[in-house]
């Protein structure tokens, strides 16, 4: 079994900061990628950013120079900074970690999802 549990989230006025974060736990033999993705009321949901185990990045386009990921390696977790939020940064948050087991091939895991509610 695997669990993708994450924290943070909440409100915050335009122009403020949020750091959201994720665990991964379970029967992990190994990570690929570990990323977070949103979904906005009647959007669909889309990357926010991404970073592989080397330490590669990718970010989506509105968010660069805004937000910044992290991961840490030996404690299965990653987690977002988000500076300088704006209304349109509002959704639900999701956690995402590719991963393989001991006992399946490699894939996709996904967290419960926090509110991320910026107010102008």
């Amino acid at each position: 079994q695997v669990r993708v549990v994450e924290s943070g989230g909440g409100l915050v006025q335009a122009g403020g900061s949020l750091r959201l974060s994720c665990t991964a736990s379970g029967n992990i033999f190994s990570i690929n990628v570990m990323g977070w993705y949103r979904q906005a009321p009647g959007k669909q949901r889309e990357l926010v950013a991404a970073i592989a185990g080397g330490g590669t990045t990718n970010y989506a386009d509105s968010v660069k120079g805004r937000f910044t990921i992290a991961r840490d390696n030996a404690k299965n977790t990653v987690s977002l900074q988000m500076n300088s939020l704006k209304p349109e940064d509002t959704a639900v948050y999701y956690c995402n970690a590719r991963l393989r087991t001991y006992s399946l091939g490699e894939n996709d895991y996904w967290g419960q999802g926090t509110q991320v509610t910026v107010s102008s």
